[in-house]
Parts: C-alpha cells; sequence; structure tokens
C-alpha cells in the first residue's frame, strides 16, 4: 500500500477541525483524554479481525479498503452482507447527532468498498454507543461529491502552513491535542496583533 495514501480515519479529523488534522496528520502530535481513551475502550472488542454470523448476517469485522483513484486508505469497523447487500458499518463513542465527519469517514470507506468489488452501495450505518443505536447513512450524490472534495481538499492542505485554530471553543474544549494547539493562546495573540 502506498504510504502517501489518506487514512480514513484522518479524513474523520479533517471534516471535526483542519487545524487538528494538520497536527496529527502532518506533525504526528498525539495526545489522549478521556474521549479518545472511552473510544480506544469502545473499541476493544469491535478491533478483532475475522468473519461471523449473527441472525442470518455475515459481518466482516476490521476490512481493509483502498481506493487508488482516491489515494484514502484505512480499516472500516464491519462489513454486513444482508439480504445480498454491503452495507459498512462504524462504531463511534458518544451520541447520534448527523456528524459530517463521521459520515465523511463511512462514505469514503463505501466509496473504497465499491472501487474494489464494483459493486454499488447505497448506504452504510454507524452505531452511536452513547446511545446505542444505528444511524442509517445514505450515500446520496451530494454526500459522495463533499467527501471526495474533502478528501482532496485534505491531501493538499498537508502541503500548506497550519491551519487556524477553529472558531468553534465547544469543539477546542473537548480535544485532546487542546495542549498543543493552544486554540485560545493562539486566538487571544491573533487578536492583538490586529
Amino acid at each position: 500500500m502506498n504510504e502517501n495514501f489518506l487514512p480514513l480515519a484522518y479524513l474523520n479529523a479533517w471534516e471535526y477541525c483542519h487545524r487538528r488534522f494538520y497536527l496529527e496528520y502532518e506533525l504526528g502530535e498525539m495526545e489522549d483524554n478521556e474521549h479518545i481513551l472511552i473510544g480506544r475502550h469502545l473499541h476493544r472488542n469491535i478491533n478483532q479481525e475475522g468473519v461471523s454470523e449473527e441472525n442470518g448476517v455475515l459481518i466482516h469485522r476490521q476490512q481493509w479498503v483502498w481506493s487508488d483513484r482516491l489515494l484514502v486508505s484505512g480499516i472500516i469497523d464491519a462489513v454486513e452482507e444482508r439480504d445480498g447487500l454491503l452495507i459498512p458499518l462504524e462504531y463511534k463513542k458518544g451520541k447520534m447527532g448527523n456528524y459530517l465527519n463521521d459520515h465523511f469517514q463511512l462514505c469514503a470507506a463505501a466509496l473504497c468498498l465499491e472501487e474494489r468489488l464494483g459493486r454499488e452501495i447505497g448506504w452504510g450505518e454507524i452505531f452511536y454507543t452513547g446511545n446505542k443505536r444505528r444511524e442509517k447513512v445514505n450515500f446520496s450524490a451530494r454526500l459522495r461529491q463533499m467527501t471526495e472534495a474533502a478528501i482532496f481538499a485534505a491531501q493538499i492542505a498537508v502541503k500548506g502552513a497550519i491551519p487556524a485554530p477553529s472558531d468553534n471553543a465547544k469543539k477546542c474544549q473537548a480535544c485532546s491535542l487542546q495542549g498543543i494547539c493552544l486554540p485560545f493562546e493562539v486566538k487571544q495573540l491573533r487578536q492583538e496583533m490586529i
């Protein structure tokens, strides 16, 4: 696999916060907080590669996917085979909330599967452990287009300067990289320079 392929998890980070993406992907900065640790803990049972069958549904766990066209790759938590359909499935910490970053990651995995298998995948699901519910994500033409645009933007961004901190203070407060990013301090310094 080409090391220049963008990992799917970083596409999620790109949509969540451009600066976080740059710090993690380009500079290799990583830091744990309660959200990261809880997410890892919740994935402990999911992260075992293999195939199982539950109630007539064939489940392929920890599937490696990639796209030579989009230059992305990664591992999807599961792909279910139901009634002749392939349904990509991601598990996420937290509660269902229509998070575009999660949708991009899932859609990109589906695009990889489509390229590899030559089959169209119409939708996927995200299981949110916070409320133990699945969100169905339709891979509409618009979501596909937005996902591909995000992939290309992220690939270009790594060649540029570090992005400014997010304007969303709530995201910054929950971010594990807050102590490295220093979003509030950077914003204050930029204000003082104006």
